[in-house]
Parts: C-alpha cells; structure tokens; sequence
C-alpha cells in the first residue's frame, strides 16, 4: 500500500469462540493479501496466550492485547459459543475493559455474529445501526438499548463499524470491506477462490456482476474472463477474445454458451456495465466520460445497456451528460 504500509487486521479471540467466526474472515484477508502484496497484515490477539476454541481446538502463540490500536487498523470482534456472551467471563472481561480504553480507537470494527454484543458490552454501538446472529438480537437489544438493531440482514454498515449475522456472514462481511478498500474485482477473485458468492448490501444486485458466469471449470473460458475483468474498456472482438482463447470465435461461442451460459459479448457487456457502475458511485466523473472509459461509444449506448441489467438506473442516468457527480 502506498507510504502507509498494509492495514493491521487485528482478530480479538477469546475462548468458545466459533472457528467459522475466525477462519471465513482470515482466509479472505489472507487471500487479499495474495492479490496485493502489502495491503493487510494479520494478527491474533487475546487475553491470555492461549485458549481453547468450541469443538476442542487449542488456539496457542497468541499476542497480547496491544495498548493502542491505530485508525489504519481493522479491528475483528467474535462472538462465543452458547445462549449469551458472559461479559464477566476470564478472557472476555479484558476484552471488553481492553475495548473501553482510550488507545483502542481503530479505523474499522468489524463484528461477527455475537462480536456485536461484545461490542455492545463495550458501548461502541451505542446510537448505531448494526445487527448479529438471529439468536442474539434480543440479547444485543438489551445490551445496548440506545442502537438500532436490524433483523434479517446479511451485515450492516454504520460508518466505520461493521456488524454481521451468524458464522458465515462474517465472510460475507471482509469481502465488503475488501472491496471497499482495495477494489471490486480483488473481492470478486477472493471470492471465486473462496468458491462463495460475493454478495452485496442494501439496494445492489444480489449476486455481483464480478462473479456472475463464473460457475465452472473450463480454463480457456476463464483465461478470457479474467482478461476482460482486467480490462473491460479493451477492443475485445470477437476475434480478439478467441485469440486469448486460443480457439476459434465459432468454438469459443460453444465453449461460452456451454460453461459460462452466455455469450463470449454478453460477457464483455457485463463486465464494462460493472466497471460503469463502479466509476458512477467511487468517482466524479461525467456520463460521457464514464461510458468511453468502460469501453461504450456513448452515453446513450451506456444507458441502453444499464437498462438491460438493471430496471432501476440511478436518478444520476437521467440527467444531463455533462452534469458533474455530486460529492
């Protein structure tokens, strides 16, 4: 990462944690930082040096809760085992008075599943919207009184702090953040490796445009993906995608209809409908120039296609070409 050095991603155990809780958000991290060299760092924190995780698993060589967590870091709180998280327990309760000091101020808190009553215990929710695994709304209800706590929501975001539902959602949750901080398409590839869906929040498509077609095995077909998801804006002809291939257009036709269930030109229309999106909503650029720098001849020809994929465009398409975004 530039000048900065990587982002410290500081996981906070405790003992009966979940290993889901833990190892669906590391491995994504990690796999970020396979993507990007530099970008994260991780590392494993508790109150004591070792502990003994649900299901038996021993968790040893842990670092001691530092005395200052910076704002570049992204702080991991999970949850526990069981009906409720006991704050008076050896190992959270340090947690939790550990949370409360002043030094602790990181740039990213990012609960999974019952972390968010931890959270809540240690007041960081307080006036938030967050939510947490379904068996532990009401708990975190009366926890903390004074948040707003969602049901029925894969994670929610509330400026900087993250909170997520049950186990698995917690991966769900670091490929948002992955995608917010270092692009779209390097949470896409995490996710593909992963072999899990990237899913998104609030009003956007289910499943990302990024992972979309994805869904098999043939390498020919992915060497072509991958080099239009580097490249959306590219000339990609018929012929220039075969030649990436190594086959013939009429082949890789097949080969697209059959393995990926579209068209080699459907695919590239997608692709640039993603970036499209993406430079509407992380830039200010106007319609014209969005549409040429995601490979469409215009912006008319942009809205056509955003039609196509989309029923609902942003009031943004509606207005005039030249118009800059608003801040």
């Amino acid at each position: 990462m530039p000048g900065d050095g990587p982002r410290e991603v500081l996981f906070v155990l405790q003992p009966d944690l979940v290993l889901l809780d833990l190892a669906g958000p590391a491995d994504a991290f990690r796999n970020a930082l396979q993507q990007q060299p530099g970008s994260y760092r991780l590392r494993f924190l508790a109150a004591q040096r070792e502990l003994t995780a649900a299901g038996g698993l021993t968790l040893g060589a842990l670092e001691p809760l530092p005395e200052r967590v910076g704002a570049r870091a992204i702080l991991v709180l999970h949850g526990q085992a069981g009906d409720r998280v006991d704050p008076r327990r050896p190992g959270t309760r340090e947690v939790i008075e550990w949370l409360r000091s002043p030094g602790v101020r990181p740039g990213t808190l990012m609960c999974v599943c019952a972390g968010a009553v931890l959270a809540a215990h240690a007041g960081l929710l307080d006036g938030r919207a967050c939510t947490t695994h379904h068996a532990h709304l009401e708990e975190l209800r009366q926890v903390a009184p004074g948040a707003q706590v969602l049901e029925n929501r894969i994670f929610v975001a509330d400026g900087a702090v993250y909170t997520s539902a049950g186990v698995t959602a917690g991966l769900d949750l670091a490929l948002h953040i992955i995608g917010r901080q270092l692009g779209p398409r390097i949470a896409a590839d995490i996710a593909r490796e992963l072999v899990v869906y990237l899913r998104r929040a609030g009003s956007d498509p289910a499943l990302s445009p990024w992972v979309m077609h994805r869904n098999h095995l043939h390498k020919a077909v992915h060497r072509v993906q991958d080099a239009v998801a580097r490249e959306p804006g590219g000339r990609w002809s018929s012929a220039a995608l075969a030649a990436v291939a190594c086959t013939s257009p009429r082949n890789l036709t097949r080969l697209f209809a059959e393995h990926a269930g579209c068209s080699p030109l459907d695919y590239v229309q997608l692709m640039r409908f993603a970036l499209a999106r993406q430079l509407i909503t992380q830039t200010r650029l106007d319609l014209e120039q969005v549409a040429l720098r995601a490979g469409f001849h215009s912006a008319q020809h942009l809205r056509r296609v955003w039609a196509r994929w989309e029923a609902q465009p942003p009031s943004v398409l509606r207005s005039r070409s030249a118009a800059a975004w608003p801040q």
